[in-house]
């Protein structure tokens, strides 16, 4: 069988299928569930067209690897072939161990193990499945192969997993000031002191890189109408849990009982098998048959969510909000909705969100000058906005249910 096939990808045209081991990866079950999971959570019900999955993302971030390894043997960079495989096969399985709706799970149900954690362990059963074959891949997932520069393509301030993202949000979402210019970074890439550098001459796409992934996410990322629905969505699953410890009546399958029990404290191959078993449909399911449970609270969240429809309100400012308001507010609920004072949290939530486009203190950007030295490129560059946006944002929200 010739499994060195050709995908077809809105964003990179065609992609490559290099080897019989990433094909058979890529047709693995564990793999295939990507599919089935939505790269950008609940995203799609603000920004229509973001149905994209983790399965274009892994795939379109492997065809990157690819890309900036070649660029870098060009500049004689000694890559073996067996390492150009272990990097790719690394790219390819970086988030496999995502859950349905990728983040609300792991902020609810599945508390005490990252996805990470999650996505090692399936490459570990993967390597056993593949007698060893994943070994340097593991080791460069965990930041533990001696070039390191192939770790810092995976997982750093400017990677390919990053550059993936960026650029296919942006398609998907239709929000233009998230594009980057990933093949211009790419041809940029160098390493020296086996870490991972950028060219001098790159700086000014570094610069716009930072600038649209700051744009990428309080424009997208953050969006506060997404960012409610996905609070909203843990929010329900807390709920679940509740019922449950009170011995209500929730309808769960089998598989979704397993994890609402607390039987992934640790991963072993019971609770992974249940795990990889589920993804988005299996949530939206069940949300569906919550719509008509009789706890008011499941049922009224459940159908915000299915029908996208008498959505909570939210509040975005630079501002803590003032506790009388919120008072007030928690008053009117109570007179309003069918709920006791300890179950105001369900549909009263405030927080604050942080986020900073570019860390210069962690793991900084570097560039390679014409002298062959290494400066950071804070340092480097000329435009005064990089530096303010080395420094975190933070704003405060308020979500609250309409009130008459």
């Amino acid at each position: 069988m010739n499994k060195l096939k050709i995908i077809n990808d809105p964003i990179y045209g065609f992609v490559n299928i290099p080897d019989e081991l990433i094909y058979d990866i890529i047709q693995h079950p564990y793999f295939q569930r990507l599919r089935r999971i939505s790269q950008m959570g609940l995203s799609y019900l603000v920004y229509p067209g973001a149905h994209h999955t983790r399965f274009h993302h892994a795939i379109g971030a492997m065809h990157l690897m690819q890309t900036a390894i070649n660029v870098l043997k060009q500049k004689d960079i000694e890559i073996s072939a067996e390492e150009e495989l272990a990097a790719l096969t690394a790219i390819l399985l970086h988030d496999v161990g995502h859950g349905p709706f990728s983040h609300a799970l792991e902020y609810s149900i599945v508390q005490n193990i990252s996805h990470e954690q999650i996505s090692l362990a399936i490459m570990q059963e993967l390597n056993k499945e593949f007698d060893g074959q994943l070994d340097r891949a593991i080791q460069i997932f965990t930041g533990q192969y001696h070039k390191t520069f192939l770790t810092e393509l995976i997982s750093s301030q400017v990677d390919v997993d990053r550059l993936d993202y960026l650029r296919r949000d942006s398609f998907y979402s239709g929000v233009i000031e998230g594009q980057v210019n990933s093949e211009r970074l790419i041809k940029m890439l160098n390493v020296k002191d086996n870490q991972l550098v950028i060219d001098e001459k790159g700086i000014y796409s570094v610069e716009k890189f930072i600038i649209s992934r700051r744009l990428m996410y309080w424009q997208v990322y953050l969006h506060k109408t997404g960012m409610m629905l996905e609070k909203i969505l843990e929010k329900i699953l807390w709920r679940v849990k509740e019922l449950l410890h009170q011995n209500k009546q929730v309808f769960l399958d089998d598989k979704l009982a397993y994890l609402f029990k607390g039987n992934l404290e640790e991963i072993d191959q019971k609770s992974l098998a249940i795990f990889t078993s589920l993804d988005d449909s299996d949530i939206w399911y069940h949300l569906k048959k919550w719509t008509s449970n009789p706890d008011f609270i499941l049922s009224y969240l459940s159908q915000m969510i299915v029908h996208r429809r008498d959505l909570n309100k939210i509040k975005i400012q630079k501002e803590a909000f003032d506790e009388n308001y919120l008072k007030s507010l928690k008053i009117k609920v109570l007179e309003q909705y069918p709920i006791d004072e300890k179950e105001l949290d369900y549909l009263i939530f405030s927080g604050k969100l942080t986020h900073r486009a570019y860390t210069h203190d962690k793991q900084p950007i570097k560039l390679l000058t014409k002298n062959n030295e290494v400066i950071e490129f804070a340092k480097a560059s000329d435009q005064h906005n990089i530096k303010a946006l080395s420094q975190p944002v933070t704003k405060y929200y308020l979500s609250f249910p309409v009130l008459r």
